[in-house]
């Protein structure tokens, strides 16, 4: 294998000559060094941004506690970015969520301008910037795939029509409840007046857990990891395609994911299983579903969307297909895409797929076909 990581000489952690050891936190002050050369800029001005509008629903929830603090301390959308929150959750949920107003109010963040509690959607969307939606039906024990998809159907249709009624043409939309795909559609094509383009699901999460794992086993940073790629449904059927991905090395050099890892058996079989059922793990290990990482992955999708990806690297997000890669257009399908300075976000065009990826991907596809053909008739859309 390659030389990769912090530790490639001298093996555990810690170990070698004192000279290797010097070598070892130049290695470290180095990658750290590319972590902020590769962070957007979001240094504090003397003179802070206008406010943007934020809306988060399902305010009161696991994932928004730990979001809203990361939107409050700048850590998003930079630290010169003024915010006005608009917190929106259903009425039995607005006793909870006047206790997280508070805490907004005793952190006392200086970008936060203001902060709305509602359970009205036009309230919490009105002239909106960026919505973050959150909140959805969760699958309860016995319940259907169908009778899930039908109440949250519901939900993402009014909250599609209150987009359209009232929030900016431009707000960025990015849906997180799930199923976040079909959820993504259904907001979408209940929102005629605002563009597909502006309409996007979280599959940052997945590319999270894939980098992390493929770190692990290289003993590097997930920094280190590039363009591992998720592709469709956020559901056990997605494929982490690693086919073009790469690790950066402590010089600068890359290395191919599959030459670094030199076990396409690994790659194909126990590490997608790992992706695919990482959330299901994390249920029965808390009793809850995964919270901190998700909020952290709001977080990186928001801002990769807000300043853009860096050159030569793609990220993945679930976004309107349009017939790339094979790829029926008209579903919220999961992608990798580059995102301008401006914030356009567009497929990343051109990538080899093998035999092996096209029947992962094609797999993928199929369930969200037939998720969405079933909630767009249960919505009448």
């Amino acid at each position: 294998m390659p030389a990769l990581g912090l530790q490639g000489r001298s093996g555990a952690e810690g170990s070698g000559t004192a000279s290797d050891q010097e070598a070892d936190k130049a290695a470290a002050a180095a990658l750290l060094l590319l972590e902020e050369q590769q962070t957007p800029k979001m240094v504090a001005q003397t003179n802070p941004k206008p406010p943007i509008v934020v809306a988060v629903t399902g305010a009161a929830g696991q994932i928004a506690y730990s979001l809203l603090f990361s939107l409050g301390k700048g850590d998003i959308f930079g630290y010169d970015q003024q915010l006005e929150l608009r917190l929106l959750d259903i009425v039995p949920m607005q006793e909870r969520l006047n206790g997280v107003v508070m805490e907004l109010m005793d952190c006392a963040f200086p970008l936060v301008q203001s902060v709305v509690q509602t359970s009205t959607p036009d309230e919490a969307f009105a002239n909106a910037d960026i919505a973050v939606l959150v909140g959805s039906m969760p699958r309860r024990e016995g319940m259907e795939r169908s009778d899930l998809l039908a109440k949250n159907g519901n939900i993402f249709r009014v909250q599609g029509n209150s987009l359209d009624r009232v929030a900016k043409k431009n707000v960025k939309v990015l849906v997180v409840g799930n199923p976040a795909n079909t959820n993504a559609l259904i907001c979408c094509k209940s929102a005629p007046s605002i563009p597909d383009s502006q309409f996007t699901c979280l599959t940052q999460l997945d590319e999270n857990r894939a980098r992390a794992f493929l770190a692990a086993k290289l003993r590097v940073l997930p920094i280190q990891v590039k363009n591992v790629i998720i592709w469709g449904n956020h559901s056990s059927t997605q494929y982490p395609d690693v086919s073009h991905a790469c690790v950066e090395n402590r010089d600068g050099s890359t290395v191919s994911i599959k030459q670094a890892v030199q076990d396409d058996a690994f790659l194909e079989g126990e590490f997608v299983e790992m992706v695919q059922n990482r959330g299901r793990e994390v249920i029965r290990a808390r009793k809850l579903s995964s919270a901190m990482s998700a909020a952290k992955a709001i977080g990186d999708h928001l801002r990769l969307w807000w300043y853009g990806t860096p050159e030569g690297t793609f990220t993945s997000m679930g976004v309107m297909s349009d017939g790339s890669y094979g790829i029926d257009p008209g579903i919220i399908y999961s992608h990798p895409v580059t995102v301008s300075a401006q914030g356009h976000v567009a497929i990343y065009k051109g990538l080899e797929i093998s035999n092996y990826s096209r029947a992962m991907m094609d797999k993928t596809k199929e369930e969200l076909l037939q998720e969405s053909v079933q909630a767009l008739d249960i919505i009448r859309l």
